[in-house]
């Protein structure tokens, strides 16, 4: 019999494309490995952004000597509080008569006279500027508890404690013929020299004669005519 063919095994012919396709792979993975740490790369960009954006502008700067400081940002209001805790002692005083905002108010405690007539809000339209000139020292300390009296236009002077058994007293005026150095020294005006001439010129027949005589000059006259008075 004839045979037709033998039996052979055969050899696979050589695939050509193989090492194309696993170049191609490698390179597809290469690829998809860039995406991807690009994509990280942009996603911890936006998360630095967003806490950068939270974190206070200015920094902090080391001190060897004091420690860590707050340049600006958001430690200025820290700053602030604890400069406010360390504020010095204060005065209260009862400010009176004259002033824009007359009441009780607080001043340091190194204020004077004139600092306390400010935290009133300083003299107001119905002050008397001669008045106060001559009742008020406005270079005096003050002290816890003090009241001042800015004397306005109208009032009638007070008399000194040691006044009130004068002749005049009654009536709340100043009797040039008997009062004393200091009384004398009260009215707007007057100081010690002129207190000295009006008690060495006693006694005054009328008010006007301090004028007249020349005691006190037309300007002072006008200012304690209404606050003096004369008896025998």
């Amino acid at each position: 019999m004839e045979r037709v063919g033998e039996w052979r095994v055969i050899d696979a012919e050589p695939d050509e494309a193989g090492p194309a396709k696993a170049e191609a792979a490698t390179t597809s993975g290469f690829r998809s490995h860039l995406l991807i740490a690009a994509v990280v790369v942009a996603v911890l960009a936006v998360a630095g952004g967003a806490i950068w954006a939270t974190v206070p502008q200015g920094g902090v700067t080391l001190d060897l000597a004091k420690g860590p400081r707050a340049d600006a940002g958001g430690f200025a209001e820290q700053t602030l509080a604890v400069a406010g805790a360390t504020a010095g002692p204060t005065l209260v005083v009862d400010v009176e008569g004259a002033v824009v905002d007359p009441g009780v108010h607080e001043v340091p405690a190194d204020s004077r006279v004139a600092d306390a007539i400010a935290a009133a809000g300083g003299y107001s339209t119905e002050v008397d500027i001669a008045a106060a000139a001559g009742a008020l020292n406005l270079a005096e300390h003050l002290t816890d508890g003090q009241k001042i009296h800015v004397p306005a236009r109208g009032e009638v002077a007070t008399l000194p404690d040691a006044a009130t058994d004068a002749p005049g007293a009654a009536s709340g005026l100043i009797d040039i013929n008997h009062a004393t150095q200091e009384q004398l020294e009260s009215l707007p005006g007057i100081g010690p020299v002129t207190a000295a001439k009006i008690i060495a010129a006693r006694p005054f027949a009328t008010v006007d004669e301090l004028e007249s005589r020349d005691v006190v000059g037309p300007s002072v006259m006008a200012q304690i005519r209404d606050l003096i008075t004369i008896t025998p």
